[in-house]
């Protein structure tokens, strides 16, 4: 019997030919990829239907009766197969198409048969295509205490014999192969009996071939657990490691440039939240450990002005500050309104993008190089190597999830004298769940309060019976002296139906809103750059009172006298996507008012979307409902993160073993940082046998 991590090809029945498949259908190199292929769901073997209960076509049941008739009917192609099984409540027609001759001869009518397959209806009668049969007799009354396990699989996999028949029977011949020491316990004794956790071996066994629904739920609760404990403890050791190791630049005081915008250029009060957060970067950056810390917050919640407060501290210990944006339009914006915001403060503030050129371009670099340049706000231009610092202290990135993981590393290696405190910032709400995970080594900060005088937006739901009042509404707005966002979905797959759709929805608007009473802005992702600043900036001097936008506009346009968000198409949009593009409006004191506009049929998921819309307001309630409805993996910025790709463990349910897995995991690292003790001898293997490969990129954000 070959051993788990035996080339997969030399377990009995796979052979070469079935081992290439298995590869590159479903990534099993070895005997323990198979085993680690569960199973997705179970046929419920203990259960036996009566034949008059069975109302539903497509639904699986499994009988128990005396095949009372055998016959074959047709000729040629047509010809099939065609028995009736009879119970004590009813009879049920079976029909087979292929193998006629075999059944014929395999089949005996008269005896007692256990039946198993989907039901289809045929001229208003319910019958059973190709069933499984299997005459009833005292050893399968032994199966029938089983559940079957129903296994991921494909076509090609099909064709070799490997559908889920053919690979629950490999499993059971690697389990039969294999005993308890082949399948090391990797848990401490006492975590096993503090959360009453089935062992490993007998786990791994249940999961595949459970024979109660008690004995399945017990193995898949253990292997969810160990799966996210491990996860946890990975990250943070990563994080304690940082925390121990890493010396960070220590600002240990707040001066002239912090305290005069606080007292003088701050024209408003801070929310409590805003002073929560402060407080934990200050204790950060005074402690002379690095500093690595996401900053959540709502759209509007005032993260820019945390941000700015954050680089004044740089400032005032000698350093300088570096804010990267993902588009020139938000990196402009924030240019602009630090600008703005620091006055006659004496911080030299510089703008780098790609388009800045010659020798505007040579100044600014040439201001960083010698520490002239205090703050400089910009894209991922930031990161070439053509930009050098003379004393970076702080890297803020703004909406990090836009950003590749080697491009955040760039900007962290910058400075000669060692890493800059970074400091992460999302507008995108991440769920409780989702942050422990892909966030799990950082120090998470939540900026959860609007400022005061902002008023919620008010959402609603209308359809296309409702287009001449929304119309309506859009004109008594305008009137008001206020401006409308109109936005379209623009999604790569069908681009260019999309891109027609909006050019006609322009075109429908410029009939409806008429020159010269109304001017309208038209922007989209297959402008040039210049002709979107272009247009963007007569929205923003109120050149024009419509906006006619692709999602181009879901982050950074910041325009307060826009009160009205209509989204177009709005089923076809992802809640987050909803969410960020409604936070465009609301930004000044004016009642403000977003319109989702879809058509009469929606499928479920997506009026659970709308109705989650017009319901609420708050961004984690939205993002707690996005993580069940669409999975972590498509959760916008989250599709790269391999921390991911579960096997068993679901984000969306299984929050409570998630948050008892880390709380855990963070009592035994407080306790035993390097694992040394003897009691977690098997937590430092498995790590050592299933971390080799693992590149920890979390180290930078």
């Amino acid at each position: 019997m070959p051993n788990l991590d035996s080339n997969i090809e030399f377990l009995k029945g796979v052979g070469p030919q079935r081992a290439d498949t298995l590869k590159t259908e479903l990534g099993v190199f070895t005997c323990r990829d198979l085993l680690f292929h569960f199973p997705f769901r179970y046929i419920d073997r203990t259960k036996f239907h009566r034949i008059r209960d069975v109302h539903n076509e497509g639904e699986t049941v499994q009988l128990r009766g005396t095949l009372r008739r055998l016959e074959t009917l047709g000729e040629g192609k047509a010809k099939r197969l065609v028995g009736t099984l009879r119970d004590e409540t009813g009879i049920m027609e079976l029909v087979w198409f292929r193998s006629v001759q075999w059944l014929e001869k395999s089949l005996s009518v008269g005896k007692e048969y256990i039946v198993f397959g989907r039901v289809s209806e045929f001229n208003g009668k319910f019958n059973i295509p190709h069933p499984e049969m299997e005459e009833a007799n005292p050893d399968n009354a032994l199966k029938a205490k089983n559940f079957d396990p129903v296994y991921p699989t494909t076509d090609k996999l099909t064709q070799k014999g490997l559908d889920a028949k053919g690979l629950r029977k490999l499993i059971r011949t690697l389990l039969d192969g294999l005993s308890a020491s082949d399948l090391p316990e990797t848990l401490p004794d006492y975590l096993g009996a503090q959360f009453r956790l089935m062992p490993r071996w007998q786990a791994l066994n249940n999961i595949h071939f459970p024979e109660t629904q008690a004995e399945l739920d017990a193995a898949t609760r253990r292997l969810k657990f160990e799966e996210l404990f491990f996860l946890q403890l990975r990250l943070l050791q990563v994080r304690t490691r940082r925390k121990d190791t890493m010396r960070g630049f220590v600002f240990s005081r707040i001066g002239n440039f912090f305290n005069q915008f606080y007292q003088e250029k701050l024209a408003f009060e801070l929310t409590g939240a805003q002073k929560r957060v402060l407080k934990e970067i200050r204790a950060d950056v005074a402690s002379g450990k690095h500093m690595n810390r996401l900053v959540q917050g709502d759209v509007g919640s005032g993260k820019t002005v945390v941000a700015l407060m954050t680089m004044l501290m740089a400032l005032d210990n000698g350093h300088q500050a570096c804010m990267m944006a993902p588009t020139e339009i938000l990196a402009q914006q924030h240019f602009e309104g630090i600008t703005a915001l620091v006055g006659d403060l004496g911080v030299n503030v510089g703008y780098l993008s790609g388009s800045v050129k010659g020798k505007k371009r040579e100044a600014i670099l040439a201001q960083l190089a010698s520490g002239e340049m205090h703050i400089v706000l910009g894209t991922h231009a930031l990161i070439e190597d053509w930009v050098q610092f003379k004393n970076l202290g702080i890297s803020v990135i703004d909406e990090q999830h836009r950003f590749g993981v080697e491009q955040r590393a760039k900007l962290w290696a910058k400075n000669p004298g060692g890493p800059p405190h970074v400091l992460v910032m999302t507008a995108t709400p991440i769920p409780r769940t989702l942050a422990m995970t892909l966030y799990g080594d950082l120090d998470v900060s939540v900026i959860d309060e609007l400022p005061p005088g902002r008023k919620p937006i008010t959402t609603m739901h209308k359809t296309e019976h409702h287009r001449l009042r929304v119309q309506g509404f859009m004109r008594e707005e305008i009137a008001k002296g206020r401006q409308v966002y109109v936005v379209y979905p623009m999604i790569e797959e069908t681009e260019k139906i999309d891109l027609q759709n909006l050019m006609s929805g322009f075109e429908a608007l410029s009939r409806d809103f008429p020159a010269p009473e109304y001017q309208i802005s038209i922007v989209h992702g297959k402008m040039k750059s210049g002709d979107k600043d272009f247009e963007m900036q007569r929205f923003i001097k109120k050149e024009t009172q419509i906006m006619v936008a692709t999602t181009v506009i879901e982050v950074g346009v910041n325009v307060p006298n826009a009160s009205v968000m209509v989204i177009e198409n709005s089923e076809r949009f992802g809640l987050s996507q909803l969410h960020q593009l409604r936070g465009r409006v609301g930004r000044g004191a004016d009642q403000s008012y977003c319109i989702l506009m879809t058509g009469h049929k929606l499928s479920h998921e997506g009026r659970e979307r709308i109705q989650t819309m017009v319901q609420t307001t708050d961004g984690f309630v939205i993002a707690e409902t996005d993580l069940r409805l669409r999975g972590p993996g498509n959760i916008e910025g989250t599709q790269q993160s391999g921390m991911l790709r579960f096997l068993l463990a679901d984000l969306a349910r299984d929050g409570q073993i998630l948050a008892a897995a880390r709380e855990i995991a963070a009592q035994i690292l407080e306790k035993d940082p390097s694992l040394a003790m003897p009691e977690h001898l098997r937590l430092r293997q498995h790590l050592a046998s299933e971390g080799k490969d693992a590149r920890v990129w979390s180290r930078i954000s």
